[in-house]
């Protein structure tokens, strides 16, 4: 049987220090430790597994090999089992601490993000959460690369490999501005907007989404501006320059720029958008996972119910 290289932890650690800044420099100012530490560990790790694991670019930095790219990842799981480990082995298995990278949509971020890290910062002070802000596709990147442990995220473009619990449905709904012709229904069929034009949230995977709405309600969209902002969005609509579709619905009907928008359930059978705390199959959870999970479904349930209690007085006062 051949011999298994003598990998440290430490090792280890410098690798996904220096690969997450793809800087020995970032990396060595992270940790607190010489830079010619990092280098030296990178250095020894590389000839111990036998292949390199950085392209070196005296301008630009670091860039990761294919052999790079999937040891970090696997990397990233063990050194969390590790923590794991050790905490069990310290009669605290259950005990949330230490540091975990959350991946949460862009779009999902100002609806989820402070009462989530509110409950967390709560419920375990000794836990640190590092936020990545991303788009749909970015999410299961960051997910598969471990970049991210955990994230909340639609249900959208994950891909295989990758488990998720539903903690929510988020309907679409017609943004019009206040004065539309439409404002003043209950309920807005998608052909009753077929001639008009459309303000479109263009993320990947969201944009593909309204347009299918409107498509499979005989609507094709008549796009006319685009915006991957919510907000810059709803602006627009404001002013008159179309409607839109959205899944999350603000409290304030008002926008950023002193304008207001009136939001519109839909009276199609239309799918609805699943919000889903995601992580990666192969990879054990910890318990820092399961504790943003946990916080997650909390946090968006009395969200929703906050949600629904006020569209309940909004119709009742139309």
């Amino acid at each position: 049987m051949s011999r298994q290289p003598d990998v440290t932890l430490a090792q280890l650690r410098y690798f996904v220090e220096a690969a997450s800044a793809l800087s020995m420099t970032k990396a060595a100012e992270e940790l607190r430790v010489a830079q010619s530490a990092v280098s030296a560990a990178v250095a020894q790790l590389e000839r111990q597994v036998g292949t390199p694991l950085f392209i070196r670019q005296h301008a630009r930095g670091l860039v990761l090999t294919a052999a790079g790219e999937e040891m970090l990842r696997d990397v990233r799981g063990l050194l969390a089992h590790v923590g794991e480990v050790l905490d069990a082995a310290r009669g605290r298995g259950d005990d949330v601490r230490g540091r975990i990278k959350l991946a949460c949509m862009v779009t999902l971020v100002p609806f989820v993000l402070p009462d989530l890290l509110a409950e967390l910062s709560g419920k375990f002070p000794a836990l640190e959460v590092e936020v990545l802000e991303l788009e749909a596709a970015a999410v299961s990147a960051a997910l598969r690369s471990g970049a991210a442990e955990v994230a909340v995220t639609y249900d959208l473009g994950l891909g295989p490999g990758v488990a998720r619990e539903v903690i929510a449905e988020a309907p679409p709904y017609v943004v019009l501005p206040s004065r539309h012709r439409l404002a003043d229904q209950p309920e807005v069929r998608l052909s009753d907007l077929a001639d008009e034009p459309m303000v479109l949230l263009d993320l990947p995977h969201s944009r593909e989404y309204f347009r299918e709405l409107l498509a499979t309600a005989g609507a094709p969209p008549r796009i006319a501006y685009r915006s991957g902002n919510v907000e810059a969005v709803r602006g627009m609509v404001a002013r008159g320059l179309g409607f839109s579709l959205l899944n999350q619905r603000p409290v304030l009907d008002g926008t950023y720029s002193g304008g207001s928008v009136e939001g519109r359930p839909i009276a199609d059978d239309v799918p609805s958008l699943s919000v889903v705390v995601a992580w990666m199959e192969s990879v054990r959870r910890t318990a820092r996972a399961r504790a943003v999970t946990d916080s997650a479904r909390e946090v968006v349930s009395r969200l929703r119910s906050a949600t629904g209690r006020l569209a309940q007085r909004r119709r009742s006062r139309s």
